[in-house]
C-alpha cells in the first residue's frame, strides 16, 4: 500500500440546476479545491488528503444548517471538517493512508444570488467559496480580525493563483469578520 496516495476530491451535484448555470461545475470545484492543497504543498502529509463537495440547492444547505448551526435559513457554504485544527496536529497524531478532511456544500441559489449582487461570474464566485471552504476544513477560521486577516490572505494568494480577483478589495476598511458578505459556517474549533 502505497503510504501517500494521491489526494480525492470528490464533488457530488446535488441539485441538477448547477449544471444549468455553471458548465462543468465538478472541474470547477476540484481545480479550486486542488489549488487549496498546493498552497500548503510543504506538507506532504496533504498529499493525501481527502475532501468531499456536494452541489445543493438552499432547501438541502438550510436543513443541514438547521441540523448542525441551529440556523433554519440557507447559507452560501457550510464546511464540516473532520479534525479541528489539523494543520496544528499533523502529522504525529494522524492516521497512516487516506486522511478525510471533511465536506464542503454549497447552496446554488443563495451562492447565484451572492454573485449576482457582487457583480462577480459564478465560477468565481464558487471558486472562491470552495476555497474558503476548504481553508475551513484545515483548521482556518474568521472568528476574531486576526484569525480572518490570515485566512482571507490566504484565499486572496490561492484566487491570485487561479486568475481570481481580490474577493475582498471593495470591503477595505470594513471589519474583517464582515468582509464579502459571506454567510460561511463559523467553525466551532
Amino acid at each position: 500500500m502505497d503510504p501517500d496516495p494521491p489526494s480525492t476530491i470528490s464533488v457530488t451535484v446535488g441539485a441538477r440546476a448547477w449544471r444549468t448555470h455553471l458548465p462543468d461545475p465538478k472541474r470547477i470545484c476540484r481545480h479550486a479545491a486542488r489549488a487549496t492543497l498546493d498552497q500548503f504543498s510543504r506538507t506532504p502529509w496533504l498529499a493525501r488528503a481527502e475532501i468531499g463537495i456536494r452541489l445543493d440547492d438552499d432547501a438541502t444547505v438550510r436543513r443541514l444548517n438547521a441540523a448542525h448551526r441551529g440556523k433554519d435559513r440557507a447559507t452560501d457554504v457550510l464546511s464540516f471538517p473532520t479534525f479541528d485544527r489539523i494543520l496544528e496536529a499533523a502529522p504525529g497524531h494522524l492516521p497512516t493512508g487516506p486522511l478525510p478532511l471533511g465536506d464542503v456544500a454549497l447552496a446554488l441559489e443563495t451562492v447565484r444570488a451572492d454573485a449576482e449582487a457582487a457583480a462577480k461570474s459564478l465560477a468565481d464566485h464558487v471558486s472562491h467559496l470552495v476555497v474558503h471552504g476548504c481553508l475551513h476544513l484545515l483548521g482556518y477560521d474568521h472568528q476574531n480580525a486576526a484569525d480572518a486577516e490570515l485566512m482571507e490572505g490566504i484565499e486572496r494568494r490561492i484566487l491570485d493563483r487561479l486568475g481570481i480577483a481580490d474577493p475582498y478589495a471593495a470591503d477595505r476598511g470594513r471589519p474583517a469578520s464582515v468582509a464579502g458578505g459571506m454567510q460561511v459556517l463559523e467553525n466551532a474549533l
